[in-house]
């Protein structure tokens, strides 16, 4: 299935539109070392941070790896280590540590033409996550990480990654979360950057909805949704319009 995914992804097979086509094409590069379920090293020295998605982080100094995350690391480094691969630009092009942030294809004759980033949240390796500088192509995702979690593909079948519903919360539930939830209000908000306030039936967290999501703010009372975010002092931030969604 993987392949087929791939195959259509990459070539515009199957009569679908290149979902990469409107991106700035990259650097080229052979991979050399997979780092995590989301970054990886060219045999340019240049470090790519694969964006939309975010991997189980591994360990780092005196943090201990999340779960999955050697076996995302693994899923990666099978899928790329030794073969060419092409980036392709949404907007932002580095990050503060200079990697690339790109969606990255392979395109050589080795294996299956794949796209990596939506690969690994097909697999089950990662999980959607989008920032609206990088967001541009990241339009499937959704529906990608949604059926890789319904079918308990990958880090799917851990109870780490189980979404919460919004009214019995494990504690503590802060930094990136998914959370599902009925919407019972909204209201205004006076934070910077933010539209509205969204609140979730019997739940103290708080949605906070970006201007850059604003649409959001018209979700009627009832609606059930799926949201995901950072998470401090009780409130999501819903950053991007793909950051919430009907469930």
């Amino acid at each position: 299935m993987g392949y087929l995914i791939g195959l259509c992804l990459a070539l515009a097979a199957c009569g679908r539109p290149d979902p990469l086509a409107g991106l700035q094409p990259g650097e080229r590069g052979r991979v050399v070392r997979v780092i995590d379920g989301d970054a990886l090293v060219l045999d340019t020295g240049q470090s790519v941070r694969l964006v939309g998605i975010e991997a189980p982080a591994g360990p780092y100094r005196d943090r201990k790896g999340e779960p999955f995350h050697e076996e995302a690391r693994r899923m990666l480094e099978d899928m790329t280590l030794g073969r060419e691969v092409e980036l392709f630009y949404a907007g932002l092009t580095r990050d503060r540590y200079d990697r690339a942030l790109a969606q990255v294809r392979t395109t050589d004759a080795l294996g299956p033409a794949l796209w990596l980033n939506a690969e690994m949240l097909t697999r089950g390796g990662a999980r959607m996550r989008v920032y609206p500088d990088t967001a541009a192509g990241s339009e499937s995702f959704p529906a990608l990480e949604t059926a890789a979690r319904k079918d308990g593909t990958g880090l799917w079948k851990l109870a780490t990654y189980k979404v919460p519903d919004a009214a019995a919360l494990p504690d503590p539930f802060e930094r990136f979360q998914l959370v599902e939830g009925t919407v019972s209000d909204m209201a205004g908000s006076d934070a910077f950057g933010t539209a509205c306030d969204l609140r979730l039936d019997g739940s103290a967290l708080v949605l906070a909805v970006a201007t850059a999501a604003a649409q959001h703010c018209q979700l009627a009372e009832g609606t059930r949704v799926l949201a995901r975010g950072y998470v401090r002092d009780g409130r999501m931030e819903i950053a991007h319009i793909l950051d919430l969604q009907p469930s």
